[in-house]
């Protein structure tokens, strides 16, 4: 499959610069591609093989300046941004090549993977022609297409004059806070391109992402009437911060189900002693299974493909929390995360560039991935 990407990504770059069909110095760009494979292959072992976990900083700048050194010989003009120590997160490595024949082109990869040091998952492992290891999939292969495809250009001499910028993130897997800090390079240089192609895998075969969800996360307070069991449901008593909480859950469930919309409740903590710490991933409860809980928090996601479906959930969600059962009272915050990225005109024409690329060279039609 890298192979595959790497011939439909350096010929794309040629079709986006020149705007033309396969020539002679494109089918040069596929002998390069064939005859980089095995040192390609190598280098994805050596840097798998480099633990570089999100918080392991060291190594995720040592796989930076395995690929900086890459960059560098084929001629772009490399840089190793660092983020400040506070932020606890490893750097990003930019590459770059000036010019101004065709379109501004983004290629976007990133270090650092999930598996901390502490992993037993550690070791890259060839078995037959798939590669095993913390990050081959997620996404150091995806750096070396973009490296490999743009080597083919190098060697075909058709990356002159062209301008492609490469953003390497240190941290997309858990982005350092402030946002404004650990993404200001990478807005900068999408205001300066035309084009961004991002090579974290996952759609499968023969197909592309031209669209992205947006996320969010949400959290609901809930407030019942503490008393002796015996009175559950009574005029004076109520329902109890627990059946609230279901009816909420329930409602959500019946109500809110639609094309490309998802809410996850994933942490609930109830009784009549209820909380859940600062980092919104532990809670603490008790309880007596003959009292009416007093308390009730439920912390979950929303996921939309548009703002305008995000604020029409937003919308249900808060008149669905705010019809209460009897002697019960709920609130419902939001917390903004990742915007969505709707399917738009311009995409779907990029992804038809790129699938015809795949086409002329027999490889099948690139389809858009759900």
């Amino acid at each position: 499959m890298k192979h595959r990407l790497i011939l439909v990504l350096a010929i794309t770059i040629s079709q986006l610069a020149a705007g033309q069909k396969l020539t002679k110095q494109e089918k040069a760009i596929i002998a390069s591609v064939d005859k980089n494979m095995a040192t390609c292959v190598a280098l994805l072992e050596k840097t798998v093989n480099i633990n570089s976990g999100t918080l392991n900083t060291k190594g995720v700048e040592e796989v930076g300046r395995i690929l900086q050194k890459e960059f560098d010989a084929i001629g772009m003009t490399t840089s190793w941004i660092t983020m400040p120590d506070s932020m606890k997160r490893g750097g990003h490595l930019f590459a770059e090549q000036k010019g101004k024949r065709g379109k501004r082109l983004l290629l976007i990869g990133h270090l650092d993977t999930v598996f901390e040091p502490y992993s037993p998952f550690q070791k890259y492992v060839l078995q037959d022609t798939i590669a095993y290891g913390p990050g081959t999939n997620d996404m150091k292969s995806g750096n070396l297409v973009i490296l490999f495809a743009l080597r083919a250009l190098y060697e075909a001499r058709l990356l002159k004059d062209i301008q492609v910028i490469v953003a390497l993130h240190g941290d997309e897997e858990n982005a350092g806070d402030p946002k404004e800090v650990s993404r200001r390079d990478i807005i900068a240089a999408a205001k300066r391109s035309d084009v961004a192609l991002a090579f974290e895998t996952g759609t499968g075969f023969g197909s592309a992402t031209v669209a992205r969800r947006g996320s969010s996360s949400w959290t609901i307070a809930v407030r019942g009437k503490q008393a002796h069991s015996s009175g559950i449901f009574t005029p004076g008593v109520g329902a109890g911060a627990v059946y609230e909480a279901a009816r909420i859950l329930n409602r959500f469930y019946q109500e809110l189900q639609e094309p490309y919309l998802t809410f996850n409740a994933g942490l609930i903590a109830g009784g009549t002693s209820a909380s859940i710490d600062s980092s919104g991933t532990e809670g603490t409860v008790s309880g007596k299974t003959n009292i009416v809980p007093n308390a009730t928090f439920i912390k979950g996601d929303l996921r939309f493909l548009s703002e305008q479906q995000k604020e029409a959930a937003r919308t249900k969600m808060r008149a669905i929390v705010a019809a209460s059962l009897p002697q019960t009272s709920s609130t419902i915050t939001f917390e903004d995360g990742i915007p969505s990225m709707p399917p738009t005109e311009g995409n779907m024409k990029l992804l038809g560039i790129y699938s015809q690329v795949s086409l002329d060279l027999g490889l099948g039609e690139v389809k858009p991935y759900d």
